[in-house]
């Protein structure tokens, strides 16, 4: 499981109907919102890029999903090259515009 995998609802066996039923609905809800895919993911703060190609360990333990840029501290344009990388599974790259300091959510 990597580090930030929310946990799963686990049931538990009973002969008690009401505490059953109770975990049944709490599956069914909890479970859509732990697959989110934005759920579980890392902040990478103060990540200094350079101008072009960057590469970034974004520690998930799995192939990321997204990137979110939360704060950038200088103009610059973003944008990555993913379906080029050969390391998806540990690393985001990630392309610049201009030198730039950002923190990422990366799920």
């Amino acid at each position: 499981m990597a580090a930030n995998t929310l946990p799963k609802f686990q049931q538990i066996n009973t002969t008690d109907q009401d505490l059953s039923t109770v975990q049944i609905n709490l599956v069914r809800t909890l479970n859509p919102v732990f697959n989110t895919p934005i759920l579980g993911g890392n902040l990478l703060t103060n990540v200094s890029l350079t101008l072009g190609a960057n590469t970034i360990n974004h520690g998930l333990g799995r192939v990321l999903n997204g990137w979110i840029p939360v704060r950038q501290r200088a103009q610059s344009e973003l944008w990555d090259s993913q379906d080029a990388n050969k390391t998806p599974a540990l690393t985001l790259a990630l392309n610049t515009s201009a030198a730039v300091v950002v923190d990422l959510y990366v799920f």
